[in-house]
């Protein structure tokens, strides 16, 4: 029997704190959450002042058990469960379940697991923190009233299994407005002129000058003008302008700067993220992963300063106090850094170590002097014309924090980085090369990726840095949101070029891109979108989940009490719930694209049990209506009545192979060939209506080659394979 018993959430965390504590001490995990809402029924007693009905799962029953004997056997039990609502939470379930009496039960946090934290936090128990808890049991309760209500709403009006939820719902109409901002985008042309001018530099040699012009011209006639008139024209430098600037480098993580400066960087998703950085937290290499403060504490600042004059010297260094801008900043102390800064490099997976070591640069930079550049600004002028030409070059002076580590941006806002230019004087005359008037195209919004969309629902103060990786997962796994390759078609472009006094005019094509990685609504995710933005516009409207948000944190300082804002919230939102249940008409989503030429029945674009299809007829008529599922790159809201008809070809006879059919059709994982008892996948987008009977014979000896490959042995009396998979046989 041991004297003290300490209660953590995860195994991983026990297994470091085990290490500090001496032979008084045992250290249990409890795994997550001991109990949660009861899972079929609501959970929640209206009546009864919203109280939550929480239970022991089935698969918790005997962790319960053991937990509730240790602490029977100890003297003291030591809750020491994260330092945040949800870990607040599970000590006080803790404390509940395993009936543990106030005056041998102590609750200890630290925000990083090295044994000075663990001993300090031993040395200065405290109180389970009530207004936390109440924090979370608000969320959990609002969002479980939410998702109750909502999904069988849902089920009626789309389709059955769906689901809604507060954060969700709204993270989804992100994407979805992104999404028909872009379709509905229309881009603009305009002409930008750059020019080389060769002079001679400060030295007497001859050099090369790249500048662009300050305006852009609507139209090519426009632009042809200018470079007409640069024909006989001169050119001399107006202006040179050194000017001295700085760039300062990021604050340390938080972290939602963590999970796009990963995905930026390592290509990290937003739940793999956070899956490494808790791995590392919990074997005490990282303070907590969760975090919206920006703050170092003091002795870690004089650990950093230690190592930045070790390895630059005094110059380099520049002590800083971020403070943080985020909105509701809550229970957090410290930003996410190294817990032993001395540590340049830790052992673990791959993963574990390159992320360790974007949080060690990290953290290093934010104390280190500015980077020093000197920029400069050359003016070009043209006689007899009001146009100029600048020159922008940008030389490093100082490296400062870059010596170690410089902050990614998103695609969308990738600058051209600015060189050295040659050193001239003013006055100086230059001679024309070379002039080019280029049409470029107003830039579409670019789709969200994982990072960008949690800094947008950060910025719009929605969600918690506990709910941003767990809320994009829900949408992906729900098939709300999907990440797809989506090609851009290539566009081509005008180019006119002056070149010893002549105009020569070319058509150009853009290469063609492909988006990967790129967040797009898929067909349920738009219906059920559009569908709660009409009934239900207070949980999709972004300052009322703001606003929630903020409500909370109140809860969390104690100012309000939780139950009356559910109850506020309720009574707005029930009757909601039973207008919508009560409307009747056409299902959401669903629409009439036109009639049918052969059976003169209406054509239907709508969402089904299987998914998006399209249907001839109506479900009333004698006939039963046909139904054809829509291809991977059609959506509900633009595929036509031509398109829609195509999609009945299908199942489609394509010929005869060894005396059997092939036919073509489109199932639920997409195109395939069946040849007999057989189904052979389409190469990825390949047509199904275009299939002819030697390609589809191609696919399939291709198949059987491939299975003939894999295939080490055969038992055939018993049906029995042994095969190559893909981790041996």
């Amino acid at each position: 029997m041991h004297k003290n018993l300490v209660i953590v959430e995860s195994p991983a965390k026990a297994k470091t704190i085990e290490k500090f504590l001496g032979s008084d001490y045992s250290v249990m995990s409890s795994f997550g959450h001991i109990r949660d809402l009861k899972e079929k029924d609501f959970g929640i007693d209206l009546k009864n002042n919203y109280k939550p009905a929480y239970v022991v799962p089935d698969d918790k029953k005997k962790l319960v058990s053991d937990l509730k004997k240790a602490a029977k056997e100890a003297e003291v039990v030591w809750l020491a469960s994260d330092e945040d609502r949800e870990g607040e939470a599970i000590a006080w379930h803790l404390f509940d379940e395993l009936k543990l009496n106030k005056a041998n039960t102590r609750r200890i946090v630290f925000h990083e697991i090295t044994k000075p934290a663990i001993l300090h936090a031993i040395e200065t128990p405290r109180d389970i923190d009530l207004n936390l808890v109440d924090a979370q049991q608000a969320r959990r309760v609002l969002d479980r009233i939410v998702g109750f209500e909502l999904s069988p709403v849902l089920w009626r009006k789309i389709k059955p299994s769906l689901s809604a939820g507060r954060v969700q719902s709204v993270t989804v109409r992100l994407v979805v407005e992104r999404e028909r901002d872009i379709q509905n985008f229309v881009a603009e042309a305009s002409y930008k002129v750059t020019a080389l001018f060769n002079g001679i530099d400060a030295q007497g040699q001859p050099c090369e000058l790249q500048a662009e012009l300050k305006r852009r011209f609507a139209s090519k006639a426009e632009a042809n003008e200018f470079l007409q008139a640069c024909v006989n024209a001169s050119f001399s430098i107006d202006n040179i302008e050194k000017h001295p600037g700085k760039k300062s480098p990021a604050a340390p993580f938080t972290t939602s700067t963590l999970q796009q400066e990963a995905s930026r960087k390592l290509g990290y998703s937003v739940s793999q993220t956070m899956r490494i950085a808790q791995k590392l937290y919990e074997s005490g290499k990282i303070t907590y992963m969760r975090t919206d403060s920006l703050n170092l504490s003091d002795l870690a600042l004089g650990t950093i300063s230690h190592e930045i004059k070790e390895m630059a010297g005094d110059k380099y260094l520049h002590i800083r106090k971020y403070h943080t801008k985020a909105k509701g900043a809550q229970e957090a102390h410290e930003a996410i850094r190294p817990t032993y800064i001395s540590e340049h490099s830790i052992t673990g997976s791959a993963q574990e170590q390159k992320l360790y070591e974007l949080i060690w640069k990290r953290t290093i930079a934010s104390q280190m002097a500015d980077a020093e550049v000197e920029r400069t600004n050359i003016t070009i002028c043209i006689s007899g014309n009001p146009e100029l030409f600048v020159a922008t070059g940008e030389v490093l002076t100082f490296d400062g924090f870059l010596r170690v580590y410089m902050e990614s941006v998103d695609d969308e806002q990738e600058q051209e980085q600015a060189g050295l230019l040659p050193a001239l004087k003013e006055k100086q005359p230059l001679t024309l090369k070379q002039a080019l008037a280029q049409e470029r195209f107003s830039q579409k919004p670019p789709r969200y990726t994982e990072a960008s969309l949690v800094r947008k629902l950060e910025e719009l103060g929605i969600g918690r840095p506990s709910t941003y990786a767990p809320t994009i997962s829900t949408i992906l796994n729900r098939e709300y949101v999907d990440k797809r390759e989506i090609a851009n078609e290539p566009r081509t472009y005008n180019v006119l070029t002056l070149h010893n006094g002549t105009i020569k005019e070319e058509v150009k094509k853009e290469k063609a891109t492909i988006e990967k990685g790129k967040l797009s609504p898929t067909d349920i995710g738009i219906v059920v979108n559009d569908f709660l933005n009409i009934h239900f516009p207070s949980i999709l409207d972004y300052n009322f989940t703001a606003k929630v948000e903020e409500s909370f944190d109140e809860v969390a300082e104690g100012k309000t009490e939780w139950t009356k804002n559910i109850d506020q919230f309720y009574k707005k939102f029930h009757p909601n719930v039973e207008k919508a249940i009560a409307t009747t008409g056409k299902k959401a989503g669903e629409r009439e694209l036109g009639i049918d030429p052969k059976s003169g029945k209406p054509v239907f674009a709508k969402i089904s049990r299987f998914g998006s299809v399209v249907q001839i007829g109506s479900a009333t008529d004698e006939e039963k209506p046909k139904f054809a599922a829509l291809q991977k790159d059609q959506s509900l809201e633009s595929i036509t009545l031509e398109e829609a008809l195509e999609l009945f070809k299908l199942p489609m006879n394509v010929g005869q192979f060894e005396d059997t059919d092939m036919v073509v059709a489109v199932g639920r994982f997409g195109p395939y060939i069946k040849h007999g008892k057989a189904f052979y996948s389409l190469p990825k987008g390949e047509n199904p209506l275009d299939m002819t009977t030697e390609h589809a014979i191609e696919i399939i000896e291709a198949k059987r080659q491939e299975d003939k490959n894999k295939q080490i042995n055969h038992f055939p009396e018993e049906e029995i394979f042994v095969l190559n998979g893909r981790f041996g046989a």
